[in-house]
């Protein structure tokens, strides 16, 4: 009876560990209209645990993918202009070069790719890269626990911890 209670214990414990780690960073959507055009962010949303994000977990200075698991894709079913810059109907890898006080929102024609490499560096090849504009984060209202993006009139908007990254289409 001791070794029949210990495998169900045991099996249940495996059970439970499997769905949590599954459920770590789920796959996400957003959608929404920016003027005519239809704008669908795919994405794996990581919680932040009680860790500290941005310049840890994020370092400053260095390309992340803007997600967890596989690179964000950003598509648009018409051309917008994101940044004050043009962007070309279609699906792209979205990354970020995040800084303290302003970031890069980078828009790469490599898609469906995992986002990093095995030394932890991000799959984004610069010669791919179609768009890179500046952008400023905002200290958020109250605290992200997972990675959010939203889509409004004015753009997107990315949410974790304790920063909005706003993006703004036309």
């Amino acid at each position: 009876m001791k070794l029949i209670k210990a495998i169900f214990l045991s099996v249940i414990l495996l059970i439970t560990t499997t769905i949590s780690w599954s459920q770590a960073s789920p796959a996400a959507t957003a959608t929404g209209k920016v003027g005519d055009a239809t704008i669908t962010i795919n994405y794996s949303s990581p919680s932040v645990k009680g860790r500290p994000i941005w310049g840890a977990l994020v370092p400053y200075n260095k390309v992340w993918r803007a997600g967890a698991n596989k690179a964000t894709s950003f598509q648009t079913d018409k051309d917008i202009t994101v940044g004050g810059k043009a962007l070309p109907a279609g699906k792209y890898s979205l990354f970020a070069l995040v800084g303290e006080n302003e970031w890069t929102i980078i828009l790469n024609s490599q898609t469906d790719q995992w986002g990093v490499k095995k030394d932890g560096a991000t799959t984004e090849d610069p010669t791919k890269d179609v768009l890179r504009i500046t952008v400023t984060p905002k200290k958020s209202a109250a605290l992200n626990e997972r990675l959010v993006y939203t889509i409004n009139d004015k753009g997107f908007v990315l949410s974790w911890e304790n920063l909005d990254v706003p993006v703004s289409i036309k």
